[in-house]
């Protein structure tokens, strides 16, 4: 009996492995479409933005697009089903974004092509890492070149970003705009060069970093300044509704099905958003009684953003909240997940450079083989519009098991998953698994305070706020207050972040919504698995399945838990 046990299992094994094998032509397509290079980036260091290198990358994905309907789904292994599933939704969105012309409107309110600059500077950790970072800053006048015509088009095609969301942009440039090279943010990093560095290549470097900075970056960005205040912010468009502009409806559908990865329409996002909005208020209310406030909900959300116990005094105060936050975070990550990421993480402030306009943190990771860590950055700015007793929930969402855990997992996974699958980003399950781990933090015993539980729930009614007011913007013909008047109101977040927040919605149409959808989603998967699963159910296991095979679109991640629980169910 044993032996046919064994004969039966090995011809299962057999079976199995056979069936797992990678398609052989699948992968050679892929592997093409992954080599392939639209420029040379000897030529392009900051790569390359002009109109015909879009629209030659439309042409080349549509002939990609083109080889993969051959093959199906069916016929192949889960990974190299997902994958064509993936290279698929990655082609369309390549295609789309030339369709639409998007790449006519390269900003948004709190970011732009000249302050994704900020970004490269890192600390220097050899002299190659040095060379490469002047030939990146050399590159600066470059890409204003190219970038400058493309607004321009922009503007006489009607599909500029509005003007309201451009207040206090000149912290954008304005800031970089120094007298003494030594004072430039973009000089940081050779202040402190390594040892191992010869004398000798430290005086070329620091000579050359000179040159760069005096002679590409300064005047770069004081072509933007003149720019964006001469010929660019006194023509912006005064609507606010990107249906409002040309193709604009078509265009805000794309963006739906972009940043969802579902089938939904703004009415439907609309009216869901909505019902959560009156769920999550509920909960609030239990809350406010709970601490035994006298007053109306408007009065307990004045009362939050004005009471001095809620904020920290310094900005190495909050710094030392979030880190605290963060381990405590850290220590719970076994109980929940079977497999952690190798790649550590710090805790930094947004750069002065960028935080006056920047979000209240965020998450900036690195690729796999980098010797930099991944950075939860918190924004130390403007300290009375950072509450604490939000922090937890911008951890954990920021920080682990959020993004740092969740990007990590995504750049190690193993040779089975193509690069353009470690590399790849979709907002609905990214951003959605964020929120998710929000929720999740109540369980690892993050939330210490009745305050903290309601900052989980006013960041979860900020999220389910977003999905009525984006399309209330882009659908419905909403002004700029009423979305400020309707987050005001709702949400305990400072009115600086509902400001910023609210412009950052007009300018990035549709990718708001991906937060909630997604995260709607994680929970629903879960309850149902729970449901069907009683006392087998395993929430390391879960999460195992929602992780391990990375970045996914929700309908593939839908269909992955659901084959999980009928193997596992009684």
């Amino acid at each position: 009996m044993k032996k046919i046990i064994l004969f039966v299992f090995s011809i299962f094994t057999v079976l199995v492995t056979h069936a797992q094998k990678p398609n052989k032509q699948l992968t050679t397509i892929i592997d093409a479409i992954e080599s392939h290079k639209g420029y040379d980036h000897s030529e392009y260091p900051m790569g390359l933005f002009s109109r015909g290198y879009f629209e030659k990358e439309a042409a080349f994905a549509k002939a990609q697009l083109k080889k993969l309907e051959s093959f199906t789904t069916k016929n192949l292994s889960e990974t190299d089903g997902i994958s064509l599933e993936l290279m698929q939704f990655k082609l369309q969105e390549t295609i789309d974004y030339a369709a639409y012309e998007r790449y006519l409107n390269p900003l948004l309110s709190d970011s732009g092509f000249h302050s994704s600059w900020n970004y490269m500077v890192r600390p220097i950790g050899n002299y190659r890492q040095a060379v490469s970072y002047i030939n990146r800053l050399n590159a600066l006048p470059q890409q204003v070149d190219q970038y400058l015509p493309l607004l321009r088009e922009g503007l006489e095609k009607g599909v500029s970003q509005p003007r309201v969301i451009f207040n206090g942009y000149e912290s954008t440039y304005d800031s970089h705009l120094v007298a003494n090279y030594e004072d430039s943010f973009y000089y940081g990093p050779f202040k402190n060069l390594l040892s191992s560095l010869t004398e000798q290549q430290k005086d070329s470097v620091l000579k050359a970093a000179k040159k760069a900075i005096e002679k590409s970056v300064i005047p770069s960005f004081e072509r933007v300044k003149t720019f964006f205040e001469k010929e660019y912010l006194p023509k912006t468009r005064t609507t606010i509704g990107v249906s409002e502009t040309p193709n604009g409806k078509a265009y805000y559908q794309n963006c739906i099905d972009y940043y969802t990865t579902l089938d939904l329409t703004a009415d439907e996002i609309h009216s869901k958003g909505l019902s959560e909005v009156a769920r999550i208020r509920a909960e609030m209310q239990k809350i406010i009684k709970e601490v035994g406030f006298t007053g109306s909900f408007a009065d307990f959300l004045q009362f939050l953003r004005t009471d001095e116990q809620f904020y920290a005094k310094t900005p190495k105060e909050l710094l030392m909240h979030a880190r605290d936050m963060a381990k405590r975070a850290d220590a719970q990550l076994p109980r929940f997940f079977k497999t952690l990421p190798r790649k550590p993480y710090g805790v930094a402030p947004v750069p002065d450079a960028i935080a006056p306009k920047y979000t209240g943190g965020r998450y900036v990771g690195t690729s796999k083989n980098s010797t930099e860590p991944g950075y939860y950055w918190v924004n130390t700015y403007d300290l009375p519009s950072r509450p604490l007793y939000t922090l937890p929930s911008l951890t954990v969402h920021e920080a682990v098991p959020g993004h740092h855990l969740q990007g990590s997992l995504n750049n190690e996974l193993g040779d089975s998953i193509p690069q353009f699958r470690k590399n790849m980003y979709l907002s609905a399950y990214g951003e959605g698994w964020g929120l998710y781990t929000e929720f999740l933090a109540a369980e690892m015993g993050m939330y210490t305070t009745p305050y903290e539980r309601f900052g989980q729930l006013t960041y979860e009614m900020w999220r389910a706020c977003r999905l009525v007011v984006d399309t209330g913007i882009h659908a419905k013909g909403w002004t700029r207050q009423e979305v400020v008047d309707y987050m005001a109101s709702n949400t305990a977040l400072s009115l600086h972040e509902v400001n910023t927040e609210t412009d950052r919605y007009i300018s990035w149409p549709g990718q708001a919504l991906s937060y909630k959808i997604g995260e709607l989603k994680i929970r629903e998967l879960r309850k149902e698995a729970e449901a069907t699963l009683g006392e087998k159910f395993d929430i390391r296991e879960f999460h195992e399945r929602i992780l391990e095979q990375g970045t996914v679109t929700l309908d593939i991640l839908e269909k992955r838990v659901k084959e999980w629980i009928e193997r596992n169910r009684d």
